[in-house]
This record gives structure tokens, C-alpha cells and sequence, in this order.
């Protein structure tokens, strides 16, 4: 089965405010942390076997897998019998493996310390802070077909700011109307979303290694990177701006990641 690689051990120093108390994948959407999101993401495609790099308050992320039936369900607990009852309980069929990558490696660091997990077959990676409605099985099937060692999905990065429709006539520039935060310069960037092959682990040196540099960079220039685009919606948690945008949308059903 296919197994996923979630990067979830970064500060998310622009999100301050957030992350002074939790790691930036448990900051949630929707009173559910983005982590999730991602997972149910996936697991809608059939990919139910996941491992999580953990960095900054990785034990944030421990304890709320440890704790999973609390979240999600109704409990009994008994003082006197220290006995815990579970009602109803509403539990994901998933295998999460949680490693600790250490709190300063690098992208690629974190991805080399979680190779004994994934070396032996094709397997995904993502960020942990980042949403959209990739067709992950759509993805998986152009990786095979590609037969290269890398898939990365390409998409047009949001716009921050709307914009002006701007037409010029005799008195100069006229504002013809306004533009709802379009897409940005029409260039495809890199959204994660990858699918891998053990053998770009070889790419990979170690702690100090920035997976969008060096691994990256090696596999396109000996021809051994696809990439797969991705014209539908694309989403980084980056600030908060980002957040309140994605909760606003969770918020009025209009989640176009919510694809389960």
C-alpha cells in the first residue's frame, strides 16, 4: 500500500501567534488541525498509511494521535475504576507512524531520516501545511506512466491582493472593475504533492540538506523529474491571512479540498 510522508517539523514563524504553542500542522481549519485535513485528504484516494517527520513541539502532534478516541468521540471516565469508556467512536482507518527528525533539520534531512519506513516502494510526500484538491489517484497514475524517479505537482500560487481590470481611454486609465485576488504571474511553482521513488533518497546527503534545493535541482538536471499540473485550488498555510481564509471557507462549506 502507499504510504505517505507528511513534513510536519518546521517553526511556521509567520504564524507567531499560532505556533508559539503547537506545531504549524495541528493549527486548525474548521476545529480540526490542517494535518488532518491533509490525511482525510489522501486517505479519500486510498492512501491510509502515513508517516509524520516531527520537529518543533513534535509531541503536540504525539499526543493527539495518542489521544485520537478523545477528540473525535464521546467518553466515560471512571475516577474511581480509572477506567475509560469510549461511546461512539469515530476513529479513521489509518497507520500513523510518528518519528522525531530533529528539531533543525532540513527538508531533506527529514526526509532521509524517515527512509527505513518508505525505502522499499513508490510512496508520496507533502508538506504538512498545505491544502487543495489534488486527484491524488490521478496523480499516481501519471507518476507511473511518467517512469522518472520524481513527480512534483505544479500549480499557480494564489494571488494575495484583488486586483483592478483596468481600460484606457482618451482621459487615461479608467478601473473597469475589479478582479477577486487572481492567480499569481502565470508561472508554475513547486505545491508539493510529490510522489517518490526510493532512489531520490540517493539525492538526499543528510540533516543539512533543503529538499527543494540540491535533491530537487539534481533530479531535473539528470532528467529524472516530471511534474504534474495542477489547475484546481492550491493552498499554502503560510500566515495568518492564509488561515482565516481557509477557515472561512471550511466555514461556509466551500472547501474545495473536502473532497471525502
Amino acid at each position: 500500500m502507499t504510504k505517505l510522508v507528511i513534513l510536519a517539523g518546521g517553526l511556521g514563524t509567520r504564524l507567531a501567534e499560532e505556533t508559539e504553542v503547537r506545531p504549524k500542522p495541528m493549527v486548525e481549519i474548521g476545529g480540526k488541525p490542517i494535518l488532518w485535513h491533509i490525511m482525510k485528504l489522501y486517505a479519500q484516494h486510498g492512501v491510509r498509511e502515513f508517516v509524520v517527520c516531527l520537529g518543533y513541539k513534535g509531541y503536540v502532534i504525539k499526543e493527539y494521535f495518542a489521544n485520537y478516541f478523545l477528540h473525535q468521540a464521546d467518553v466515560t471516565i471512571d475516577l474511581a475504576q480509572n477506567k475509560l469508556t469510549v461511546h461512539d467512536g469515530r476513529a479513521e482507518d489509518w497507520c500513523v507512524t510518528l518519528v522525531d527528525t530533529g528539531s533543525a533539520t532540513m527538508t531533506g534531512g527529514r526526509l532521509k531520516r524517515v527512509a527505513k519506513y518508505v525505502a522499499d516502494e513508490t510512496f508520496c510526500m507533502t508538506y504538512g501545511d498545505g491544502v487543495g484538491d489534488v486527484d491524488i489517484t490521478a496523480l499516481l497514475a501519471a507518476h507511473k506512466a511518467g517512469g522518472r524517479l520524481a513527480t512534483v505537482t505544479a500549480v499557480k500560487p494564489p494571488g494575495r491582493f484583488g486586483a483592478l481590470d483596468l481600460d484606457q481611454d482618451g482621459r487615461g486609465d479608467r478601473v473597469a472593475g475589479f478582479i477577486e485576488k487572481p492567480r499569481g504571474d502565470g508561472g508554475w511553482i513547486n505545491g508539493g504533492f510529490f510522489v517518490l521513488e526510493p532512489g531520490t533518497l540517493d539525492y538526499v546527503d543528510g540533516d543539512e540538506t533543503i529538499w527543494e534545493q540540491q535533491p530537487l535541482q539534481g533530479l531535473a538536471r539528470d532528467g529524472q523529474l516530471n511534474a504534474f499540473r495542477h489547475e484546481g485550488f492550491w493552498q499554502p498555510m503560510d500566515t495568518v491571512r492564509d488561515r482565516l481564509h481557509l477557515e472561512e471557507l471550511w466555514a461556509g462549506d466551500r472547501a474545495p479540498w473536502k473532497t471525502w
